[in-house]
């Protein structure tokens, strides 16, 4: 298989943008950061959202602007293009909806999902992630995270 190319999830981008109370990982993530260097990472909308909703509920109105100002400014590496980030677009419409409805490729429906505990956010990535995989060919597409839930569908 040639280039590698993961999704990172929530989980993950708020160890790298160390946000307190979501952080306990980021020696461990960081050093993964390394090793990932060879990959291309795309960050889902999803996650941006759901970390972007973290930060804001910091009670600390300094540490609130100061990770505010950290996630746009790699909000504007993403936008750049800078390694090891690519930018993506993801239309909001009727084949993403049906996508995330039947369970985004893995064959369980939504319904099924919230059952077992995976959130719609992480249904969100893995439809991000399939309807990726369904326009290349010859690249391997994986989800990094933290998450065990949706660990076990990347």
């Amino acid at each position: 298989m040639g280039r590698r190319v993961e999704f990172v999830d929530t989980s993950v981008l708020c160890n790298l943008l160390d946000v307190p109370g979501k952080n306990q990982d980021r020696k461990n993530v960081l050093r993964a950061l390394e090793e990932k260097r060879a990959c291309d990472l795309v960050l889902p909308v999803t996650a941006a959202i759901e970390t972007g909703n973290h930060i804001a509920q910091l009670s600390d109105c300094r540490l609130r602007r100061q990770y505010a100002d950290k996630l746009s400014k790699l909000l504007e590496l993403v936008i750049l293009g800078e390694a090891p980030w690519v930018l993506r677009t993801v239309e909001w419409g009727e084949s993403f909806l049906r996508s995330l409805l039947s369970g985004a490729g893995t064959g369980t429906p939504f319904s099924d999902h919230v059952m077992a505990k995976l959130g719609l956010g992480d249904l969100c990535i893995l439809a991000e992630r399939e309807l990726y995989r369904s326009r290349v060919t010859g690249v391997e597409v994986g989800i990094w995270t933290l998450d065990g839930q949706l660990s076990s569908h990347s």
